[in-house]
Protein backbone atom coordinates (compact mmCIF):
# COMPACT_ATOMS: atom_id res chain seq x y z
CA UNK A 1 0.00 0.00 0.00
CA UNK A 2 1.48 3.30 -1.07
CA UNK A 3 1.41 6.37 1.08
CA UNK A 4 2.50 8.79 -1.57
CA UNK A 5 -0.63 10.79 -1.10
CA UNK A 6 -1.56 12.14 2.30
CA UNK A 7 -4.88 10.37 2.34
CA UNK A 8 -6.23 7.45 0.45
CA UNK A 9 -9.41 5.48 0.50
CA UNK A 10 -13.04 6.42 0.85
CA UNK A 11 -15.16 7.80 3.64
CA UNK A 12 -15.64 5.39 6.51
CA UNK A 13 -18.24 5.00 9.20
CA UNK A 14 -16.82 3.42 12.35
CA UNK A 15 -18.62 1.10 14.69
CA UNK A 16 -19.64 2.80 17.92
CA UNK A 17 -18.34 0.97 20.99
CA UNK A 18 -20.35 -0.26 23.94
CA UNK A 19 -17.91 -2.63 25.59
CA UNK A 20 -15.76 -0.84 28.13
CA UNK A 21 -17.65 2.47 28.02
CA UNK A 22 -18.77 2.04 31.64
CA UNK A 23 -15.65 0.26 32.85
CA UNK A 24 -14.14 1.79 35.98
CA UNK A 25 -10.56 3.00 35.82
CA UNK A 26 -7.98 3.73 38.47
CA UNK A 27 -8.54 6.94 40.43
CA UNK A 28 -6.15 9.83 40.01
CA UNK A 29 -3.22 9.97 42.42
CA UNK A 30 -4.64 13.22 43.79
CA UNK A 31 -8.37 12.51 43.48
CA UNK A 32 -8.94 13.83 46.99
CA UNK A 33 -7.42 17.25 46.28
CA UNK A 34 -10.06 18.62 43.89
CA UNK A 35 -12.73 16.90 46.00
CA UNK A 36 -11.57 18.59 49.20
CA UNK A 37 -10.79 21.86 47.46
CA UNK A 38 -14.28 22.27 46.05
CA UNK A 39 -15.82 21.58 49.48
CA UNK A 40 -13.54 24.15 51.13
CA UNK A 41 -14.29 26.65 48.36
CA UNK A 42 -18.07 26.13 48.39
CA UNK A 43 -18.74 25.77 52.13
CA UNK A 44 -17.88 29.24 53.54
CA UNK A 45 -19.90 31.29 51.00
CA UNK A 46 -22.89 28.96 51.29
CA UNK A 47 -22.77 28.92 55.08
CA UNK A 48 -22.54 32.71 55.18
CA UNK A 49 -25.56 32.98 52.89
CA UNK A 50 -27.36 30.41 55.07
CA UNK A 51 -26.69 32.51 58.16
CA UNK A 52 -27.97 35.60 56.35
CA UNK A 53 -31.05 33.80 55.08
CA UNK A 54 -30.08 34.50 51.46
CA UNK A 55 -29.52 31.05 49.95
CA UNK A 56 -31.26 32.40 46.85
CA UNK A 57 -27.90 34.04 46.03
CA UNK A 58 -25.97 30.77 46.23
CA UNK A 59 -25.99 30.27 42.46
CA UNK A 60 -23.73 33.32 42.08
CA UNK A 61 -21.26 32.33 44.77
CA UNK A 62 -21.24 28.76 43.43
CA UNK A 63 -20.07 30.15 40.09
CA UNK A 64 -16.89 31.44 41.69
CA UNK A 65 -16.43 28.57 44.13
CA UNK A 66 -16.48 25.89 41.40
CA UNK A 67 -13.33 27.41 39.91
CA UNK A 68 -11.49 25.48 42.64
CA UNK A 69 -11.98 22.35 40.51
CA UNK A 70 -9.35 23.43 37.98
CA UNK A 71 -5.58 23.27 37.48
CA UNK A 72 -4.67 20.83 40.25
CA UNK A 73 -2.00 19.16 38.11
CA UNK A 74 -0.23 22.40 37.24
CA UNK A 75 2.82 23.81 39.07
CA UNK A 76 1.86 26.66 41.34
CA UNK A 77 3.34 29.41 39.17
CA UNK A 78 1.30 28.17 36.21
CA UNK A 79 -1.68 27.34 38.44
CA UNK A 80 -1.92 30.94 39.64
CA UNK A 81 -2.31 32.15 36.05
CA UNK A 82 -4.66 29.36 35.04
CA UNK A 83 -6.98 29.79 38.02
CA UNK A 84 -7.11 33.53 37.49
CA UNK A 85 -8.10 32.92 33.87
CA UNK A 86 -10.78 30.43 34.91
CA UNK A 87 -12.26 32.87 37.44
CA UNK A 88 -12.38 35.67 34.86
CA UNK A 89 -13.84 33.31 32.26
CA UNK A 90 -16.46 32.09 34.70
CA UNK A 91 -17.48 35.61 35.65
CA UNK A 92 -17.57 36.65 31.99
CA UNK A 93 -19.87 33.76 31.06
CA UNK A 94 -22.07 34.48 34.06
CA UNK A 95 -22.19 38.13 33.08
CA UNK A 96 -23.32 37.35 29.54
CA UNK A 97 -26.05 35.09 30.89
CA UNK A 98 -27.31 37.58 33.48
CA UNK A 99 -27.34 40.50 31.05
CA UNK A 100 -29.19 38.44 28.45
CA UNK A 101 -31.71 37.30 31.07
CA UNK A 102 -32.34 40.90 32.09
CA UNK A 103 -32.82 42.12 28.51
CA UNK A 104 -35.15 39.51 27.06
CA UNK A 105 -37.66 36.91 28.14
CA UNK A 106 -37.56 35.04 24.84
CA UNK A 107 -36.53 31.47 25.60
CA UNK A 108 -35.44 30.93 21.99
CA UNK A 109 -33.09 33.90 22.14
CA UNK A 110 -31.73 32.77 25.50
CA UNK A 111 -31.06 29.25 24.24
CA UNK A 112 -29.29 30.69 21.20
CA UNK A 113 -27.09 32.86 23.40
CA UNK A 114 -26.36 29.88 25.65
CA UNK A 115 -25.34 27.73 22.67
CA UNK A 116 -22.96 30.38 21.32
CA UNK A 117 -21.41 30.94 24.75
CA UNK A 118 -20.98 27.16 25.18
CA UNK A 119 -19.17 26.96 21.83
CA UNK A 120 -16.80 29.76 22.83
CA UNK A 121 -16.14 28.14 26.20
CA UNK A 122 -15.44 24.78 24.58
CA UNK A 123 -13.00 26.28 22.08
CA UNK A 124 -11.15 28.34 24.69
CA UNK A 125 -10.85 25.47 27.18
CA UNK A 126 -9.51 23.13 24.49
CA UNK A 127 -7.13 25.72 23.05
CA UNK A 128 -5.66 26.58 26.44
CA UNK A 129 -5.65 22.92 27.53
CA UNK A 130 -7.05 23.90 30.88
CA UNK A 131 -7.87 20.27 31.68
CA UNK A 132 -10.75 18.71 33.65
CA UNK A 133 -13.53 19.59 34.16
CA UNK A 134 -13.10 21.65 31.00
CA UNK A 135 -15.93 23.77 29.66
CA UNK A 136 -18.79 21.80 31.22
CA UNK A 137 -18.85 23.61 34.58
CA UNK A 138 -18.53 26.99 32.86
CA UNK A 139 -21.40 26.13 30.52
CA UNK A 140 -23.56 24.87 33.39
CA UNK A 141 -23.25 28.19 35.22
CA UNK A 142 -23.65 30.46 32.19
CA UNK A 143 -26.62 28.48 30.85
CA UNK A 144 -28.41 28.36 34.19
CA UNK A 145 -27.95 32.11 34.63
CA UNK A 146 -29.81 32.72 31.36
CA UNK A 147 -33.02 31.55 33.02
CA UNK A 148 -32.52 33.27 36.39
CA UNK A 149 -34.98 36.16 36.92
CA UNK A 150 -32.82 39.25 36.69
CA UNK A 151 -32.74 43.03 36.23
CA UNK A 152 -29.81 45.04 34.92
CA UNK A 153 -29.48 46.79 38.27
CA UNK A 154 -28.90 43.45 40.02
CA UNK A 155 -26.19 42.22 37.65
CA UNK A 156 -23.18 44.09 39.16
CA UNK A 157 -23.94 42.85 42.66
CA UNK A 158 -24.37 39.26 41.52
CA UNK A 159 -21.13 39.39 39.54
CA UNK A 160 -19.37 40.82 42.59
CA UNK A 161 -20.52 37.79 44.61
CA UNK A 162 -19.14 35.45 41.95
CA UNK A 163 -15.86 37.33 41.78
CA UNK A 164 -15.44 37.30 45.56
CA UNK A 165 -16.11 33.55 45.71
CA UNK A 166 -13.73 33.09 42.78
CA UNK A 167 -10.99 34.93 44.67
CA UNK A 168 -11.56 32.58 47.62
CA UNK A 169 -11.39 29.58 45.25
CA UNK A 170 -8.07 30.94 43.90
CA UNK A 171 -6.68 31.03 47.43
CA UNK A 172 -7.92 27.50 48.09
CA UNK A 173 -6.26 26.25 44.93
CA UNK A 174 -2.95 27.91 45.77
CA UNK A 175 -2.89 27.05 49.49
CA UNK A 176 -1.25 23.59 49.16
CA UNK A 177 1.82 25.31 47.72
CA UNK A 178 2.62 26.60 51.19
CA UNK A 179 3.22 23.04 52.41
CA UNK A 180 4.46 21.25 49.27
CA UNK A 181 5.65 23.88 46.79
CA UNK A 182 6.97 21.36 44.26
CA UNK A 183 4.13 18.85 44.58
CA UNK A 184 2.85 18.93 40.96
CA UNK A 185 6.37 18.67 39.51
CA UNK A 186 7.22 15.76 41.82
CA UNK A 187 4.05 13.91 40.82
CA UNK A 188 4.65 14.44 37.10
CA UNK A 189 8.25 13.23 37.44
CA UNK A 190 7.18 10.17 39.46
CA UNK A 191 4.58 9.34 36.81
CA UNK A 192 7.26 9.54 34.09
CA UNK A 193 9.58 7.25 36.07
CA UNK A 194 6.86 4.68 36.70
CA UNK A 195 5.79 4.74 33.03
CA UNK A 196 9.39 4.25 31.92
CA UNK A 197 9.77 1.36 34.36
CA UNK A 198 6.61 -0.26 32.98
CA UNK A 199 7.96 0.03 29.43
CA UNK A 200 11.34 -1.38 30.43
CA UNK A 201 9.56 -4.46 31.85
CA UNK A 202 7.01 -4.85 29.05
CA UNK A 203 8.15 -3.35 25.76
CA UNK A 204 4.81 -3.16 23.99
CA UNK A 205 3.74 -0.33 21.63
CA UNK A 206 1.01 0.86 23.99
CA UNK A 207 3.44 1.03 26.91
CA UNK A 208 5.90 2.96 24.73
CA UNK A 209 3.29 5.55 23.79
CA UNK A 210 2.18 5.94 27.40
CA UNK A 211 5.76 6.30 28.62
CA UNK A 212 6.73 8.88 26.00
CA UNK A 213 3.58 10.87 26.75
CA UNK A 214 4.35 10.77 30.49
CA UNK A 215 7.92 11.97 29.94
CA UNK A 216 6.73 14.75 27.66
CA UNK A 217 4.10 15.78 30.23
CA UNK A 218 6.80 15.87 32.92
CA UNK A 219 8.95 18.17 30.79
CA UNK A 220 5.99 20.45 30.10
CA UNK A 221 5.26 20.61 33.81
CA UNK A 222 8.86 21.40 34.74
CA UNK A 223 9.27 24.01 31.99
CA UNK A 224 6.15 25.84 33.20
CA UNK A 225 7.13 25.76 36.88
CA UNK A 226 8.88 29.13 37.08
CA UNK A 227 12.33 29.71 38.55
CA UNK A 228 14.77 26.79 38.27
CA UNK A 229 15.50 25.93 41.88
CA UNK A 230 17.87 23.16 42.92
CA UNK A 231 14.87 20.91 43.59
CA UNK A 232 13.61 21.48 40.09
CA UNK A 233 17.04 20.73 38.60
CA UNK A 234 17.08 17.44 40.51
CA UNK A 235 13.65 16.59 39.11
CA UNK A 236 14.88 17.40 35.59
CA UNK A 237 17.72 14.93 36.03
CA UNK A 238 15.24 12.24 37.02
CA UNK A 239 13.19 12.89 33.89
CA UNK A 240 16.41 12.45 31.92
CA UNK A 241 16.76 9.04 33.61
CA UNK A 242 13.28 8.17 32.37
CA UNK A 243 14.28 9.25 28.85
CA UNK A 244 17.37 7.07 29.01
CA UNK A 245 15.22 4.09 30.03
CA UNK A 246 13.02 4.64 26.98
CA UNK A 247 16.04 4.83 24.69
CA UNK A 248 17.67 1.68 26.11
CA UNK A 249 14.98 -0.32 27.93
CA UNK A 250 17.11 -3.47 28.02
CA UNK A 251 19.71 -1.65 30.12
CA UNK A 252 17.22 0.09 32.41
CA UNK A 253 16.62 -0.89 36.02
CA UNK A 254 12.83 -0.75 36.60
CA UNK A 255 13.25 -1.27 40.34
CA UNK A 256 15.53 1.76 40.62
CA UNK A 257 13.13 3.88 38.56
CA UNK A 258 10.22 2.91 40.79
CA UNK A 259 12.30 3.49 43.92
CA UNK A 260 13.02 7.04 42.75
CA UNK A 261 9.31 7.53 42.05
CA UNK A 262 8.43 6.40 45.59
CA UNK A 263 10.97 8.80 47.08
CA UNK A 264 9.20 11.68 45.35
CA UNK A 265 6.11 11.16 47.47
CA UNK A 266 5.73 13.48 50.42
CA UNK A 267 8.15 16.29 51.12
CA UNK A 268 11.43 14.39 51.47
CA UNK A 269 14.57 15.30 49.52
CA UNK A 270 14.57 14.64 45.78
CA UNK A 271 16.92 11.77 44.80
CA UNK A 272 20.20 13.02 43.33
CA UNK A 273 21.50 11.47 40.13
CA UNK A 274 23.79 12.97 37.50
CA UNK A 275 25.41 16.32 36.84
CA UNK A 276 23.98 19.38 35.12
CA UNK A 277 25.71 18.57 31.81
CA UNK A 278 22.68 16.46 31.03
CA UNK A 279 20.41 19.50 31.32
CA UNK A 280 21.98 21.53 28.54
CA UNK A 281 19.29 23.06 26.37
CA UNK A 282 16.72 23.63 29.10
CA UNK A 283 17.73 27.29 29.37
CA UNK A 284 17.36 27.66 25.60
CA UNK A 285 13.88 26.19 25.73
CA UNK A 286 12.89 28.50 28.57
CA UNK A 287 14.20 31.49 26.64
CA UNK A 288 12.36 30.52 23.44
CA UNK A 289 9.04 32.31 22.84
CA UNK A 290 6.09 30.26 24.05
CA UNK A 291 3.56 29.05 21.53
CA UNK A 292 0.40 31.13 21.55
CA UNK A 293 -2.75 29.26 22.57
CA UNK A 294 -4.95 31.14 20.13
CA UNK A 295 -3.17 29.45 17.22
CA UNK A 296 -5.05 26.28 18.20
CA UNK A 297 -8.45 27.91 17.69
CA UNK A 298 -8.52 27.33 13.93
CA UNK A 299 -8.36 23.51 14.06
CA UNK A 300 -11.00 23.57 16.81
CA UNK A 301 -13.59 25.30 14.60
CA UNK A 302 -15.49 22.06 13.71
CA UNK A 303 -15.76 21.10 17.39
CA UNK A 304 -16.99 24.59 18.26
CA UNK A 305 -19.56 24.38 15.45
CA UNK A 306 -20.74 21.02 16.76
CA UNK A 307 -21.12 22.49 20.22
CA UNK A 308 -23.06 25.53 19.04
CA UNK A 309 -25.39 23.53 16.78
CA UNK A 310 -25.94 20.66 19.21
CA UNK A 311 -26.58 22.90 22.21
CA UNK A 312 -28.97 25.13 20.28
CA UNK A 313 -30.97 22.23 18.80
CA UNK A 314 -31.10 20.46 22.19
CA UNK A 315 -32.43 23.61 23.85
CA UNK A 316 -35.00 24.18 21.09
CA UNK A 317 -36.17 20.57 21.34
CA UNK A 318 -36.59 20.93 25.09
CA UNK A 319 -38.65 24.08 24.57
CA UNK A 320 -40.82 22.31 22.00
CA UNK A 321 -41.53 19.61 24.56
CA UNK A 322 -42.60 22.22 27.11
CA UNK A 323 -39.76 21.62 29.56
CA UNK A 324 -39.24 24.51 31.93
CA UNK A 325 -35.43 24.25 32.10
CA UNK A 326 -34.05 23.94 28.54
CA UNK A 327 -30.57 24.73 29.83
CA UNK A 328 -30.41 21.17 31.19
CA UNK A 329 -30.70 19.80 27.66
CA UNK A 330 -28.19 22.41 26.47
CA UNK A 331 -25.64 21.46 29.12
CA UNK A 332 -26.14 17.75 28.41
CA UNK A 333 -25.33 18.34 24.75
CA UNK A 334 -22.33 20.52 25.66
CA UNK A 335 -20.93 17.82 27.93
CA UNK A 336 -20.78 15.27 25.10
CA UNK A 337 -18.29 16.85 22.75
CA UNK A 338 -14.88 15.24 22.85
CA UNK A 339 -12.00 15.01 20.38
CA UNK A 340 -13.96 12.85 17.92
CA UNK A 341 -17.33 11.25 17.28
CA UNK A 342 -16.42 7.91 18.85
CA UNK A 343 -15.38 9.53 22.13
CA UNK A 344 -18.46 11.76 21.95
CA UNK A 345 -20.64 8.65 21.70
CA UNK A 346 -18.92 7.10 24.71
CA UNK A 347 -19.41 10.26 26.72
CA UNK A 348 -23.08 10.32 25.72
CA UNK A 349 -23.63 6.80 27.03
CA UNK A 350 -21.82 7.67 30.25
CA UNK A 351 -23.83 10.87 30.67
CA UNK A 352 -27.20 9.17 30.18
CA UNK A 353 -26.41 6.28 32.53
CA UNK A 354 -24.98 8.58 35.21
CA UNK A 355 -27.88 11.01 35.05
CA UNK A 356 -30.54 8.32 35.17
CA UNK A 357 -28.96 6.72 38.22
CA UNK A 358 -28.39 10.18 39.67
CA UNK A 359 -32.10 11.09 39.61
CA UNK A 360 -32.78 7.92 41.60
CA UNK A 361 -30.21 9.05 44.17
CA UNK A 362 -31.90 12.45 44.25
CA UNK A 363 -35.27 10.82 44.87
CA UNK A 364 -33.74 8.96 47.81
CA UNK A 365 -32.05 11.96 49.46
CA UNK A 366 -34.55 14.74 48.74
CA UNK A 367 -36.57 14.03 51.93
CA UNK A 368 -33.39 14.58 53.93
CA UNK A 369 -32.56 17.77 52.01
CA UNK A 370 -36.05 19.11 52.71
CA UNK A 371 -35.50 18.96 56.47
CA UNK A 372 -34.21 22.52 56.29
CA UNK A 373 -31.80 24.92 54.57
CA UNK A 374 -28.83 23.61 56.56
CA UNK A 375 -29.56 20.05 55.46
CA UNK A 376 -29.81 21.25 51.86
CA UNK A 377 -26.41 22.92 52.02
CA UNK A 378 -24.78 19.88 53.65
CA UNK A 379 -26.24 17.53 51.04
CA UNK A 380 -24.86 19.72 48.26
CA UNK A 381 -21.42 19.74 49.89
CA UNK A 382 -21.48 15.95 50.16
CA UNK A 383 -22.37 15.58 46.49
CA UNK A 384 -19.68 18.08 45.54
CA UNK A 385 -17.11 15.89 47.25
CA UNK A 386 -18.52 12.67 45.82
CA UNK A 387 -18.59 13.99 42.27
CA UNK A 388 -14.91 14.87 42.25
CA UNK A 389 -13.90 11.76 44.17
CA UNK A 390 -15.62 9.48 41.64
CA UNK A 391 -15.25 11.36 38.35
CA UNK A 392 -11.72 10.07 37.76
CA UNK A 393 -12.93 6.45 37.84
CA UNK A 394 -15.42 7.05 35.04
CA UNK A 395 -17.56 9.99 33.97
CA UNK A 396 -20.82 8.15 34.56
CA UNK A 397 -19.88 7.38 38.15
CA UNK A 398 -19.17 11.02 38.92
CA UNK A 399 -22.41 12.04 37.19
CA UNK A 400 -24.33 10.05 39.78
CA UNK A 401 -23.35 12.75 42.27
CA UNK A 402 -23.41 15.70 39.86
CA UNK A 403 -27.06 15.10 38.94
CA UNK A 404 -28.57 15.28 42.44
CA UNK A 405 -26.28 18.19 43.27
CA UNK A 406 -27.57 20.15 40.24
CA UNK A 407 -31.15 19.32 41.19
CA UNK A 408 -30.63 20.41 44.78
CA UNK A 409 -29.07 23.70 43.67
CA UNK A 410 -32.42 24.61 42.09
CA UNK A 411 -33.89 24.40 45.61
CA UNK A 412 -31.71 27.25 46.87
CA UNK A 413 -34.17 29.71 45.35
CA UNK A 414 -37.19 27.90 46.83
CA UNK A 415 -38.97 24.58 47.16
CA UNK A 416 -39.32 22.54 43.96
CA UNK A 417 -41.70 19.62 43.49
CA UNK A 418 -39.40 16.55 43.31
CA UNK A 419 -41.49 14.53 40.87
CA UNK A 420 -41.52 17.32 38.31
CA UNK A 421 -37.80 17.95 38.72
CA UNK A 422 -37.02 14.28 38.13
CA UNK A 423 -39.26 14.03 35.07
CA UNK A 424 -37.82 17.17 33.50
CA UNK A 425 -34.25 16.09 34.18
CA UNK A 426 -34.79 12.66 32.60
CA UNK A 427 -36.41 14.11 29.49
CA UNK A 428 -33.79 16.82 29.09
CA UNK A 429 -30.97 14.29 29.52
CA UNK A 430 -32.35 12.04 26.79
CA UNK A 431 -33.14 14.95 24.47
CA UNK A 432 -29.76 16.61 25.00
CA UNK A 433 -27.82 13.38 24.48
CA UNK A 434 -29.73 12.36 21.36
CA UNK A 435 -29.79 15.75 19.65
CA UNK A 436 -26.22 16.52 20.68
CA UNK A 437 -24.90 13.31 19.17
CA UNK A 438 -26.85 13.81 15.95
CA UNK A 439 -25.19 17.24 15.64
CA UNK A 440 -21.79 15.64 16.16
CA UNK A 441 -22.42 13.30 13.25
CA UNK A 442 -23.81 16.09 11.07
CA UNK A 443 -20.84 18.45 11.46
CA UNK A 444 -17.88 16.66 9.91
CA UNK A 445 -14.34 17.33 11.09
CA UNK A 446 -12.04 16.98 8.11
CA UNK A 447 -9.44 19.01 9.97
CA UNK A 448 -8.70 15.97 12.14
CA UNK A 449 -6.97 14.45 9.12
CA UNK A 450 -5.22 17.72 8.34
CA UNK A 451 -3.86 17.74 11.88
CA UNK A 452 -2.29 14.34 11.28
CA UNK A 453 -0.66 15.61 8.09
CA UNK A 454 0.74 18.67 9.90
CA UNK A 455 1.95 16.48 12.77
CA UNK A 456 3.70 14.15 10.31
CA UNK A 457 5.49 17.11 8.76
CA UNK A 458 6.50 18.36 12.21
CA UNK A 459 7.93 14.94 13.13
CA UNK A 460 9.89 14.76 9.89
CA UNK A 461 11.33 18.26 10.41
CA UNK A 462 12.24 17.55 14.04
CA UNK A 463 13.82 14.21 13.12
CA UNK A 464 15.84 15.76 10.29
CA UNK A 465 17.16 18.47 12.62
CA UNK A 466 18.12 15.96 15.29
CA UNK A 467 19.81 13.71 12.71
CA UNK A 468 21.74 16.69 11.32
CA UNK A 469 23.01 17.59 14.77
CA UNK A 470 24.00 13.98 15.43
CA UNK A 471 26.10 14.04 12.28
CA UNK A 472 28.00 17.13 13.38
CA UNK A 473 31.30 16.40 15.18
CA UNK A 474 30.76 19.14 17.77
CA UNK A 475 27.16 20.36 17.93
CA UNK A 476 26.44 23.58 19.81
CA UNK A 477 26.07 22.87 23.56
CA UNK A 478 22.47 22.29 24.40
CA UNK A 479 21.27 22.16 20.79
CA UNK A 480 21.01 18.38 20.67
CA UNK A 481 19.08 18.24 23.95
CA UNK A 482 16.67 20.87 22.65
CA UNK A 483 16.24 18.97 19.38
CA UNK A 484 15.68 15.77 21.33
CA UNK A 485 12.81 17.25 23.34
CA UNK A 486 11.33 18.89 20.24
CA UNK A 487 11.29 15.50 18.50
CA UNK A 488 9.73 13.82 21.54
CA UNK A 489 7.01 16.47 21.66
CA UNK A 490 6.33 16.09 17.93
CA UNK A 491 5.99 12.31 18.28
CA UNK A 492 3.52 12.68 21.15
CA UNK A 493 1.48 15.22 19.14
CA UNK A 494 1.43 12.85 16.18
CA UNK A 495 0.12 9.97 18.28
CA UNK A 496 -2.57 12.20 19.85
CA UNK A 497 -3.60 13.43 16.40
CA UNK A 498 -3.80 9.93 14.95
CA UNK A 499 -5.91 8.68 17.85
CA UNK A 500 -8.27 11.64 17.52
CA UNK A 501 -8.65 11.25 13.76
CA UNK A 502 -9.08 7.48 14.01
CA UNK A 503 -12.28 7.96 15.99
CA UNK A 504 -13.77 10.53 13.62
CA UNK A 505 -16.63 9.68 11.26
CA UNK A 506 -16.67 10.57 7.56
CA UNK A 507 -12.90 10.76 7.60
CA UNK A 508 -10.72 9.79 4.68
CA UNK A 509 -8.39 6.90 5.38
CA UNK A 510 -5.35 7.96 7.34
CA UNK A 511 -1.83 7.40 5.96
CA UNK A 512 -1.18 4.57 8.39
CA UNK A 513 1.94 3.29 6.64
CA UNK A 514 3.50 6.73 6.62
CA UNK A 515 2.59 7.26 10.27
CA UNK A 516 4.23 3.96 11.27
CA UNK A 517 7.40 4.76 9.34
CA UNK A 518 7.59 8.26 10.81
CA UNK A 519 7.12 6.98 14.36
CA UNK A 520 9.70 4.22 13.93
CA UNK A 521 12.28 6.57 12.42
CA UNK A 522 11.52 9.24 15.00
CA UNK A 523 11.94 6.89 17.96
CA UNK A 524 15.20 5.51 16.52
CA UNK A 525 16.57 9.04 16.15
CA UNK A 526 15.30 9.95 19.60
CA UNK A 527 17.11 6.97 21.10
CA UNK A 528 20.28 7.91 19.22
CA UNK A 529 20.19 11.47 20.60
CA UNK A 530 19.81 10.19 24.14
CA UNK A 531 22.66 7.68 23.75
CA UNK A 532 24.86 10.40 22.23
CA UNK A 533 24.00 12.74 25.07
CA UNK A 534 24.85 10.07 27.64
CA UNK A 535 28.16 9.31 25.93
CA UNK A 536 29.11 13.01 25.91
CA UNK A 537 28.21 13.31 29.60
CA UNK A 538 30.37 10.28 30.47
CA UNK A 539 33.52 11.73 28.90
CA UNK A 540 36.07 13.19 31.33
Amino acid sequence: MSSATPFAGTSRVRRLPLAGVLRLGRPSDIWFKPALSVVVAVAPPNLILLALGRLDLAMYTMAGSLCALYAHHRPYAARARALAGVVLGMVAGLGVGLVAASLTGSAVVLVTVGALVAAVQKALCDATRIGPPGHVVLTFISSASLFAPQTLAQVPGHLALALAAGAWAWLVGMAPGLFRPHGPERRATAHALNAAAAYAENRRPHASGTAHAAVQAAWQTLLSAGARSETRRALERLVVRAEVALAAPADADPHRLRAWARELRGTGPVPRTACDSELLGVEAELAAPASRWWRALGPLAPIAMRTALGCALAGYASLALGIGRPYWALVTAASLYQANVTLTWSRGVQRVVGNLVGVLVFAAVVPLAHLGPAALVLCCLAFNFGAEALMGRNYWLGSICVTPMALLITEFAGYQEPGRLIAERVVDTLVGALVGFVAAMAVTNRRAGDRVEHALAAVERARARAARLLAEPHPTPGSLATAQRALAAALVDLRVGVEAASGEWWQRALPQERVVRAEQAGHRTLAATIRHHRAEGARP
